[in-house]
């Protein structure tokens, strides 16, 4: 039988009683029904995953009694970074749900020449929230035990100017000379750099290349920006990560 994860960003100690954030505890005891003595899966986010139990319901308010914990690990040796451009919400949020699930460390959201999506400030902060969300449930989802960080949108440009020169920097180009899956064996870091809907222009692709980022193309076809995601990271894991 499946067992409920959820998150819950509190240190978990066994044996201790966790009070569940309110829209874990909505979920548990409005959508899921569950009472009390029921067994599900909490993790921190940041590598610990403990079986618990439901111990109290008052109101709105649920806490869980934290049992054993669970040994094991789920995240990739390989730490990859997707750099994302930002595209429309449906597939923003289906290309980070789908990342997270491929085992990426971390995400940058970019704004680019072709980003049909603009945010200000205040719009950034809330998208932020959102694919934070996103990520969280598809860590429930999969079994990932460490959430991936969500980066603060920004412009291409400041994240090029900043980028890890340490770093294996990959970017997307249907008509590169190389193949991604003729690329040597990297060291353990990827930086792997994706246009939104109608790909980087050629300046943007230009100055990624001159910022030491290798062009590299996936095959014949010319792929939506949420399915290069998925398939350049499901390429990854498979020649040097864990994916089997």
């Amino acid at each position: 039988m499946r067992v409920t994860r959820v998150h819950v960003p509190e240190p978990l100690v066994e044996g201790a009683a966790v009070v569940v954030p309110p829209s874990v505890a909505y979920h548990l005891t409005r959508v899921l029904r569950m009472r009390l003595g029921a067994l599900i899966i909490v993790f921190d986010g940041t590598g610990n995953e403990h079986y618990a139990e439901i111990s109290s319901v008052n109101g709105e308010q649920v806490s869980v009694k934290i049992a054993e914990p669970i040994r094991g690990t789920t995240e990739s040796p390989l730490h990859i970074t997707l750099v994302q451009g930002i595209s429309r919400s449906e597939r923003m949020d289906w290309t980070l749900q789908k990342a997270t699930e491929l085992g990426v460390h971390a995400i940058v959201p970019v704004i680019t020449a072709r980003s049909v999506v603009r945010l200000d400030d205040r719009q950034a902060n809330k998208k932020l929230e959102h694919w934070q969300a996103v990520v969280v449930g598809a860590c429930e989802q999969s079994g990932r035990r460490v959430i991936p960080i969500v980066h603060t949108p920004l412009r291409l440009h400041d994240y090029l100017v900043q980028s890890n020169s340490d770093d294996m920097r990959l970017v997307l180009d249907p008509t590169a000379p190389i193949a991604l899956t003729g690329l040597q064996r990297p060291p353990k870091t990827i930086q792997l750099l994706i246009g939104p809907e109608g790909g980087l222009d050629d300046d943007e692709l230009q100055r990624a290349v001159g910022s030491g980022f290798t062009a590299v193309r996936l095959g014949p076809r010319i792929l939506r920006t949420e399915t290069a995601s998925v398939v350049a990271l499901s390429v990854l894991q498979a020649l040097w990560g864990d994916l089997q």
